[in-house]
């Protein structure tokens, strides 16, 4: 069965969401589901129906392209996975040696009436924990855990046994584990207010209302800022860095709703209008648990968003 561009091109979202949670970077995903689809293209009279959906097929090529980029990389971290938690005076000096994790913009997914299933696992958190897996069993666990692929159809895209993809998967579960327990579940963001404290944040935020912004955040919250190795732990140490911004800075800042890694995040742009960073957050209870501000103009791109409020 020969299959065509405009079949491939309908698995684009998916395909994207698949490269990604594999790299940690989506522009990195964007070339290689580029390169799966070319090689689709030139491959398309070898497709072959009856051992397999033109879905796993594309996500072979995929996997496979993922996989060899991977060779000799190192994991794209966050903050959080290099050290411990920092002083919020401390200097801002940014790690630009590390290839650190990078937002995904939801927007991105294609299809909205399709999209919720593709935002599993597309969490920071679990992204970030993902890195720290080999890059097979990092496969392995994508996709039987979130593409829901059997054992047998990820054995065949891996050129590899059942009985290997069982034993792989239960090593990336446990090595999953260990590393962060709170994420021993995969599960796609879903707290029904999660929107709304995100937008009274914003709001707090475009007044440098500190107070109001504190109210927002769990005792135990943390604040990482890449391309900065520090991160903080603590509502007093957010506060304090929040404060030191706006001491920094001045007032006047612009946040814009944008949708990130399966929930809701601000694009902020500088009291002077340039872009700024990428705020993504993790909420639970009514509150927010954790801040990711991805301190890095060149992203806003990705997300359709001018380099400049005006431009």
């Amino acid at each position: 069965m020969v299959t065509s561009p405009e079949q491939h091109e309908a698995f684009r979202g998916d395909l994207l969401a698949h490269c990604y949670r594999m790299l940690g970077s989506f522009q990195e995903a964007e070339d290689l589901v580029q390169e799966t689809l070319l090689r689709a293209w030139k491959a398309a009279d070898r497709f072959d129906s009856g051992k397999a959906s033109l879905r796993t097929w594309l996500h072979r090529i995929a996997t496979n392209a993922c996989l060899t980029a991977l060779e000799g990389r190192a994991r794209r971290p966050l903050p959080s996975g290099l050290g411990g938690p920092g002083d919020p005076l401390a200097p801002l000096t940014p790690s630009l040696d590390v290839p650190w994790l990078q937002p995904f913009p939801d927007a991105r997914l294609g299809d909205p009436a399709e999209a919720a299933q593709q935002r599993a696992g597309l969490r920071l958190a679990w992204v970030a924990a993902l890195q720290l897996l080999p890059a097979r069993q990092r496969a392995v666990l994508v996709l039987r855990e979130v593409l829901q692929l059997s054992a047998a159809e990820v054995a065949d895209v891996l050129d590899t046994s059942v009985a290997s993809v069982n034993s792989g998967l239960q090593r990336a579960r446990a090595a999953l584990r260990a590393a962060a327990p709170a994420l021993d579940e995969l599960r796609e963001p879903g707290d029904p207010g999660e929107r709304a404290v995100v937008e009274r944040y914003l709001v707090a935020f475009e007044a440098a209302d500190v107070p109001a912004l504190s109210r927002l955040l769990a005792d135990d919250v943390a604040l990482e800022m890449p391309p900065v190795a520090l991160w903080l732990l603590g509502r007093a140490h957010y506060r304090a860095f929040v404060e030191r911004v706006f001491a920094m800075r001045g007032p006047g800042w612009r946040l814009l709703p944008v949708a990130a890694n399966g929930g809701p995040a601000l694009a902020a742009y500088a009291p002077d209008g340039r872009a700024h960073s990428l705020q993504v957050f993790e909420v639970a209870g009514g509150l927010i648990r954790r801040g990711v501000t991805f301190v890095d103009p060149a992203l806003f791109a990705s997300f359709g968003l001018p380099a400049a409020l005006g431009a």
